[in-house]
């Protein structure tokens, strides 16, 4: 997997390239409604890594368990041998597939050959693969692609057209083969685009072809690859890892989901654990909870999750994830009809939850209710229809002003997300890059986030890609470029109730702007600060992040009032700004 850094402000639009007559042959919406409509899909990363689990003589190499042969620096020729021991007996096409269905999973797709080179199907170009270089000698990706059609999953590839580690002419091995010798375009006709045709020939319909690492190739040399695809299987989905700027869906940064509510055909792309392939120790998981709610909010934002586990090298998928995903589908079974066939919510994150939205239809998931159990649904310009628990118990619903109030159980069918169905008609005006952030004394605790800012002069909203180590990306849209008072980020805050509130900052801070003066303007109010040292910037180090409390506000009058973070005076940047986290003082 690799990692991107995107500048946004305000609501991203897509729009992906189509490349050609023959590329655009069908209209785009009938070969992706399936996409759109699958929101949950399952990614494996399986490969000769999976044997190593990160270890190699005798040392451990913490970070992603894919890239060890990288990361070891270990020769084609030593790499090899490896194969020899490579024999998957536990491998089980129709237990994989049926765990993927279990899981909720609407769409699977596995490596067929990753960064390492070796492909785990049974290649005619390259003796380095499954069959050929193992004792197993089989080809297991003839079963699984057979059993996920059995079991009602859309199957799909993923490919590394250009890293490749084991060729003198791949992308990536600088320990073998010098740079300057590499032939690049041969790579591509000799092994990149035969494997990829193979995948498309040999393994029946396929959902989707997942393009990773893209390099090497033109513009136009992309429409003719992308051209071959449509050729061979015309419905097949191209990811926009083929590069260029082309593809029939996004992918954003590995484990990046976007800030905003986000338009065409997308997935955000997790790993179950830390690691994208199998490492021994790594025993980091996502609980159900975490994965029903990265689900919500990714759904809400419009787009499919792609969750990836990796099995080990004996073709065993880690328990953890047998069991914690197929908790997920449980949760599935009863609840998919406010995930699968959804739309992006038409307002931004609450603080007690999500939305996801059909024509005529709210779904409102519910992570947090509200302490008094009146559940507050912003600026409802539609006329208000039934509203019920997703099981059909009727709740009591009324408008208040403009809001959509609804009262609750207690306590709720599921702690981890509950769903409540609103009926309406009319129209729901889109207020994601408008919407006040709506704060009230029956939560904990409230952040304004960098991305629901009002920029003014230089400042910037970013994404900043940083690491816990290799391979573990994270991404957190920070405001930059503050350097004077007009380099501001203002926010729009709705105060349903009076009272104290405590104003925190959460920022990054480099040793230059340590000891900037700082004001946060609350409506008539000002607190000034002075910034603290977190640290420099590196992507491949964690990002240091303080939370700085400043001050607490007194308001007196319920409504909207703005709220603004700025420099003093000109100088150098004043920080990084994460978020803004109001607190209800008790």
């Amino acid at each position: 997997m690799s990692r991107f850094r995107f500048v946004f402000s305000g609501v991203i639009a897509i729009g992906l390239q189509l490349s050609s007559p023959a590329a655009a042959a069908g209209p785009v919406a009938a070969r992706d409604q399936w996409f759109r409509d699958a929101k949950f899909g399952l990614f494996m990363h399986w490969g000769l890594y999976s044997q190593l689990g990160n270890e190699w003589k005798g040392k451990s190499y913490y970070g992603s368990g894919e890239w060890i042969m990288n990361r070891a620096k270990i020769p084609v020729a030593e790499y090899e041998k490896a194969a020899r021991e490579f024999n998957p007996t536990n491998f089980d096409a129709a237990g994989w597939a049926r765990f993927a269905r279990e899981s909720g999973a609407r769409y699977l797709v596995i490596t067929a050959k990753h960064h390492e080179g070796f492909a785990m199907y049974d290649s005619k170009v390259s003796p380095f693969n499954i069959v050929e270089a193992t004792p197993y000698g089989k080809d297991p990706m003839a079963g699984l692609a057979s059993a996920c059609r059995a079991e009602g999953i859309k199957f799909g590839f993923y490919y590394s057209q250009f890293l490749d580690w084991h060729e003198p002419n791949g992308g990536g091995n600088k320990w073998d083969f010098k740079e300057g010798d590499k032939d690049y375009a041969r790579y591509y006709h000799e092994k990149s685009i035969p494997q990829i045709r193979e995948l498309l020939s040999n393994y029946g319909p396929l959902g989707l072809m997942w393009f990773d690492m893209p390099g090497g190739l033109s513009r136009d040399e992309t429409v003719a690859f992308m051209d071959e695809v449509r050729r061979l299987q015309p419905q097949c989905l191209i990811s926009s890892r083929v590069g260029n700027g082309f593809g029939d869906f996004r992918d954003f940064g590995d484990s990046e989901l976007p800030a905003v509510g986000t338009n065409g055909p997308w997935e955000a792309l997790f790993t179950h654990n830390d690691s994208w392939g199998f490492v021994k120790g790594d025993l980091d998981f996502k609980t159900p909870l975490e994965i029903l709610h990265l689900l919500a909010a990714t759904a809400a934002r419009g787009g499919n999750l792609l969750l990836n586990v990796g099995p080990d090298g004996t073709g065993k998928i880690p328990e953890q994830s047998l069991a914690y995903l197929r908790e997920v589908g449980r949760w599935l079974a009863a609840n998919g009809e406010s995930i699968y066939g959804t739309t992006r919510s038409p307002f931004p994150d609450q603080p007690w939850g999500v939305a996801t939205s059909k024509p005529g239809i709210l779904y409102l998931h519910v992570f947090q209710p509200p302490a008094d159990n009146s559940l507050v649904v912003p600026d409802f310009t539609a006329k208000i229809g039934r509203v019920a628990l997703l099981n059909g118990k009727p709740l009591r619903a009324g408008r208040c002003g403009d809001d959509l109030r609804i009262t609750l159980p207690a306590p709720l069918p599921d702690s981890r997300d509950s769903v409540a169905v609103v009926e309406y008609s009319g129209t729901l005006h889109d207020s994601w890059s408008n919407a006040p952030v709506t704060i009230s004394r029956q939560f904990d605790s409230f952040s304004l986030d960098a991305a629901r800012a009002r920029l003014g002069g230089n400042a910037k909203s970013v994404s900043v890609t940083h690491s816990r180590y290799f391979g573990n990306w994270k991404h957190d849209t920070c405001i930059e470029k503050m350097l004077r008072p007009e380099d501001g980020a203002e926010f729009s805050v709705r105060v349903l109730e009076p009272g104290d509130y405590r104003v925190s900052l959460d920022y990054a801070c480099a040793g230059a702007s340590r000891g900037r003066e700082g004001r946060v303007q609350f409506g008539r109010q000002t607190l000034d600060f002075e910034t603290l040292l977190t640290g420099e910037y590196d992507n491949h180090q964690p990002l240091m992040l303080i939370r700085q409390s400043i001050g607490i506000v007194s308001i007196k009058n319920p409504g909207v009032i703005p709220l603004s973070v700025r420099p003093q005076s000109d100088g150098v940047e004043l920080f990084w700004l994460r978020r803004v986290v109001l607190e209800p003082v008790r």
